[in-house]
């Protein structure tokens, strides 16, 4: 697969190459191009295809249910509580993996990062994106407990919220993407990062509202200190179709203000440090 030209020895000026990323839509067929082979790789030996991509967030929701529903009384989340902890986990899910990845981008694809001349920014894009289509594949799940709860006779309403998934999507996409730009080349030169990023992942699980909701902690006093989390009014929008009473706009204006902040700094680390990893590479 031909994915651009071969870029002659040596390391491009960062000015040159952040001037050439601001055209990840002139290298669009390149981009997709990776996230398919992403997606075939992954697949190419496996009978269940994408069922494995959903398997995961369903068999911890399954878990989570069954603590909260029959080991100890819940007091937490939303009915039905199955369909509130996939609209919270399917997106952490996404999140989860374009982080674990990121801290591999770079070092996995080095001969071929540093042998073409494409934006080394799409290295990190093809992630979110893979993991994005994996996240849409899995979105029927939700439907399909809903019509069970239906079926139940649990009462549920899909109400005007659901219009606000696309930019739920968008600003989780740019988010990770913030994210993957100031990981993927710090573990370049710390190669412990990867680590202490699946470490974080673990504690960050439960510092985000996926298994409660954030109304849950009006009554803790750790509602303000939770929304600074930017996922935590991401997942309100995720969830404002379906539970209303969770989406809480100053903590998606919290999100917004954190994801440019993490956009911004992801530049910033990207255009610093691109020589010096093409260097390390």
């Amino acid at each position: 697969m031909t994915i651009g030209p071969a870029s002659a020895p040596g390391v491009a000026h960062p000015g040159t190459e952040l001037t050439r990323s601001s055209g990840l839509t002139r290298y669009r067929r390149t981009l997709w191009l990776l996230t398919r082979r992403d997606l075939k790789v992954r697949y190419s030996t496996s009978v269940l295809g994408y069922v494995w991509s959903v398997l995961d967030p369903l068999l911890m929701a399954g878990i989570y249910f069954l603590v909260f529903t029959v080991i100890f009384r819940r007091e937490v989340g939303e009915e039905p509580y199955i369909v509130f902890l996939l609209t919270g986990l399917l997106p952490w899910t996404w999140f989860n993996g374009v982080l674990s990845d990121s801290t591999t981008a770079y070092s996995k694809e080095a001969k071929l990062i540093r042998s073409t001349t494409i934006p080394r920014t799409i290295w990190i894009a093809r992630i979110v994106l893979s993991k994005g289509i994996e996240f849409t594949l899995s979105l029927p799940v939700v439907v399909i407990f809903i019509l069970v709860a239906l079926a139940a006779g649990t009462p549920i309403t899909v109400g005007w919220g659901i219009l606000l998934l696309p930019v739920a999507m968008v600003l989780q996409a740019a988010l990770a993407f913030g994210i993957g730009l100031i990981v993927a080349p710090v573990v370049v030169f710390f190669r412990d990062i990867e680590r202490a990023v699946k470490l974080l992942l673990r504690v960050g699980f439960y510092a985000t509202p996926v298994v409660y909701g954030i109304t849950d902690l009006h009554d803790t006093g750790l509602e303000t200190i939770a929304s600074l989390n930017p996922l935590a009014g991401i997942i309100g929008l995720y969830r404002a179709g379906l539970f209303p009473a969770q989406l809480e706009w100053w903590s998606v204006l919290l999100s917004v203000v954190v994801t440019a902040v993490v956009l911004t700094t992801g530049a910033l680390v990207y255009r610093r440090t691109l020589r010096s990893v093409l260097k390390e590479l």
